[in-house]
This record gives structure tokens, sequence and C-alpha cells, in this order.
């Protein structure tokens, strides 16, 4: 990572909190993303909840934080968090 894109994370208060060969974990507040480094491809923002890891779904226009075990109607806060952060993450990369 380069120190320019290092210092747009950190003015989103973005931080790379774990790294392995092929991956990076991005976390701000209780929101974390992963990136695949060979293809600079950011998955999916996951906001870690109660229940656990819970991924912003939408279903007959209602947005609902889904994880393994559970799934809750998602607050207008909430999705405005994740689509935030997710756009963030990729301004800064």
């Amino acid at each position: 990572m380069t120190e320019q894109t290092r210092a747009r994370l950190a003015e989103r208060g973005i931080q790379a909190v774990a790294e392995t060969e092929s991956h990076v974990l991005y976390a701000r507040d209780n929101l974390i993303a992963l990136l695949e480094r060979r293809h600079g491809t950011i998955g999916s923002t996951g906001m870690l909840t109660g229940d656990g890891l819970a991924y912003l779904i939408w279903r007959d226009g209602q947005a609902y934080l889904k994880s393994k075990h559970a799934e809750n109607a998602a607050t207008e806060q909430q999705v405005e968090a994740v689509r935030r952060f997710s756009e963030d993450l990729a301004g800064a990369m």
C-alpha cells in the first residue's frame, strides 16, 4: 500500500486491521470490508452487530441486516453508514 493510499484511508478514519498474502481487512467503527489484493476488488461491507457480522440486503424495497443467525430491519442510519463506508473505502483506493 502506498503512503498516499494510507493517508487517504486515515483521512476517512479507515484502518487496515488484518492482512494476509491475499486479503486486507479494513474497518471503521463497527463496519468492515475485505479487499482482495491481486485484483483490488473490495468485497461487501459488513456491520458487526449483537448477532455477529451482518450484511446489508434488500428485499421488497426494505433494507435488512442479515447475519448467520438473524435478520433484522436496518435503520436509515445503518444503511447510510454502510453506504458511506463503502464509498469512502473505494474512493481511498
